[in-house]
């Protein structure tokens, strides 16, 4: 499965962004078990930023404060992150990973990376 990341790279404070992860590939019609955003900021770690899982239910960090939304396109095998109001610290680099199960094992997929710059 190989996933394909597209979005923004320079958007403006108050602005909502849309990250979108298509998958495409070998297996890519195997439904998916998880499906996640995370991002990596300058100088700090990995943060979790919210997960639809096989049935379409979605998790957030609460520290998003409502502010992260998971749009799921089947038909389109994609997964879209929505951020809205960002601010200077959304500034980072975002990946999807997408985890299904076949061939008798789980396999974790994961984008490209999309960096995410956000500046007056």
């Amino acid at each position: 499965v190989r996933l394909q990341q597209s979005g923004p790279d320079l958007v403006k404070p108050s602005q909502t962004i849309s990250l979108t992860c298509i998958a495409s590939g070998a297996e890519s019609s195997v439904p998916y078990r998880y499906w996640t955003w995370i991002r990596q900021s300058s100088g700090k770690g990995l943060e979790w930023m919210g997960t639809m899982d096989y049935s379409g239910r979605s998790s957030y960090d609460p520290l998003m404060k409502n502010r992260a939304s998971l749009f799921w396109d089947r038909p389109g095998n994609q997964l879209t992150l929505q951020l809205n109001s960002v601010i200077p610290e959304d500034t980072a680099v975002y990946y999807c990973i997408r985890g299904a199960y076949y061939s008798n094992s789980y396999h974790l997929a994961v984008g490209q990376g999309t960096q995410v710059t956000v500046s007056t």
